[in-house]
C-alpha cells in the first residue's frame, strides 16, 4: 500500500483517500488540508473545488496541465478547528517543484464548517523571520511563491489573483 502524501505515515486509503476518493467528509480543518494537500498532488481538481468555500472558489480549476510536483508537507500550526468547531486555521509549508525551480508554499489557511463539512476560505503566505535558521531554512527550500508567479495551485492565474487573495 502507497503511503499518503500529506506526511501523516499513514496509508493513502486509510487517510486522505477516504475524503479525496471515498467521499467522507474530512473531521477537523487540519484533516481537511492534509486532503487538499493530497489532491493537489494527484491533480484531483474536483475534490480541491468542492471542498472551496464558494465566496473565494474559482469558476474553473483544471488541473490537468499542472506540471508542478509536490514534494512534501509540514504542518506548522493548528489552532482550533477541531470536530467541535466552527472555524479554525492551519498554518503549514508545501515544498514544490516546477519549471521555474524548487520552492515552498508557506500559508495559514482559514476554514469554516458548513452543514457538517470543513471548507476552505483563503489562505495567507507567510514570510519567514529574517535572520537565523528560519532565513536558512528558506534559502535551502528555495524561493517562496511571488506575488506575480503562477500560482502553485495549477489554476493558471497569477498568485496574487488565486491562492494569494
Amino acid at each position: 500500500m502507497a503511503a499518503c502524501p500529506c506526511g501523516t505515515g499513514a496509508e493513502r486509503a486509510d487517510c486522505c483517500g477516504r475524503y479525496v476518493e471515498g467521499g467522507a467528509a474530512a473531521p477537523t480543518a487540519e484533516a481537511l488540508m492534509r486532503s487538499r494537500y493530497t489532491a493537489f498532488v494527484g491533480r484531483r481538481g474536483d475534490y480541491l473545488h468542492k471542498t472551496w468555500a464558494k465566496e473565494g472558489r474559482p469558476p474553473v480549476l483544471d488541473l490537468s496541465g499542472d506540471r508542478t510536483v509536490w514534494l512534501g508537507l509540514q504542518v506548522v500550526d493548528t489552532v482550533a478547528g477541531g470536530e467541535g468547531d466552527e472555524a479554525g486555521e492551519v498554518e503549514f509549508v508545501a515544498r514544490y517543484r516546477s519549471r521555474e525551480g524548487e520552492g515552498r508554499l508557506h500559508e495559514r489557511s482559514r476554514f469554516r464548517k458548513e452543514s457538517g463539512q470543513w471548507l476552505y476560505v483563503d489562505g495567507q503566505v507567510m514570510d519567514a523571520p529574517a535572520g537565523g535558521q528560519a532565513a536558512s531554512a528558506r534559502a535551502a527550500s528555495g524561493p517562496s511563491v511571488g506575488r506575480n508567479d503562477p500560482c502553485p495551485c495549477g489554476s493558471g492565474s497569477k498568485w496574487k489573483r488565486c491562492c494569494g487573495r
